[in-house]
């Protein structure tokens, strides 16, 4: 198959971006970051559901997956809800590809020069170091992996569901609606499958839905930021094809 047509070239960018940055969310969700400290102000310290103390501590993973329900939404835009059913299954099929050759590289036997190095003035095992931040648990790696899938669903069915009744306007409507519903579902089916069904954890339901609603609260907020970016793409994504492809490539994908 060559890349001639614009269509074909656009698919292969679109998905290629799509398939990375859901790779590098698992990878980079391993540090979890404070975004008050982030954004230099104090901590909230939110009392919820009988939870004490919580704050905006997320999984860094969350840099990448606002981008990704973005690509959602625009291959499901001009290419239709197969496509994008088709590149999320692959998408984690590939997520749990990566993670069996990781687990498979954190066997191996690593060489003695190689195992204490210097960072940053510090002493570090990198063996260790490899080990604490490839080796997520098999819990959290069947969580991130159901929840991609349900939310990406969820995005896709809502999207046209939206888009049936609005028609080609408000872009932001069936956009933001489809992702505000889907990154909720992402948020809590992760934390209950990782953190309430692992043996290994105690979490009570309270815990889950605390700490899902809060970040809920983060997602909600950067999804709707997000929204301009939407806009942008799209008007560059018509500037490449063309008006007249961009229309009957977004009615063909209508149809389903």
């Amino acid at each position: 198959m060559s890349f001639k047509t614009k269509e074909s070239r656009l698919m292969l960018i679109l998905g290629s971006f799509f398939v990375a940055n859901a790779i590098l969310s698992e990878f980079i969700g391993v540090k979890i970051f404070t975004v008050e400290g982030t954004l230099g102000i104090k901590q909230f310290d939110i009392n919820l559901l009988g939870v004490p103390n919580l704050s905006f501590n997320m999984s860094a993973g969350v840099l990448t997956w606002p981008l990704i329900f973005i690509m959602t939404d625009i291959i499901n835009e001009y290419f239709g809800v197969r496509q994008v059913r088709f590149l999320s299954i692959l998408t984690a099929v590939l997520i749990a590809y990566a993670f069996v050759i990781v687990g498979a590289a954190m066997h191996l036997s690593p060489s003695d020069f190689w195992v204490k190095q210097e960072v940053n003035g510090e002493t570090i095992n990198m063996n260790n170091a490899f080990a604490g931040i490839f080796g997520q648990g098999m819990w959290i790696i069947v969580g991130s992996i159901v929840a991609f899938l349900v939310g990406q669903i969820a995005d896709v069915l809502i999207f046209h569901k939206i888009k049936k009744i609005t028609g080609d306007k408000a872009l932001w409507l069936r956009a933001t609606g489809s992702t505000l519903v889907s990154q909720c579902i992402d948020s809590f089916v992760v934390i209950f499958i990782a953190f309430y069904l692992n043996p290994q954890y105690h979490w009570s339901w309270q815990m889950v839905a605390a700490i899902g609603l809060v970040n809920y609260t983060y997602k909600f907020i950067v999804a709707i930021l997000m929204t301009p970016i939407l806009y942008v793409v799209h008007g560059l994504i018509d500037g490449y094809l063309g008006k007249d492809l961009a229309q009957r490539m977004i009615k063909m994908a209508g149809r389903g």
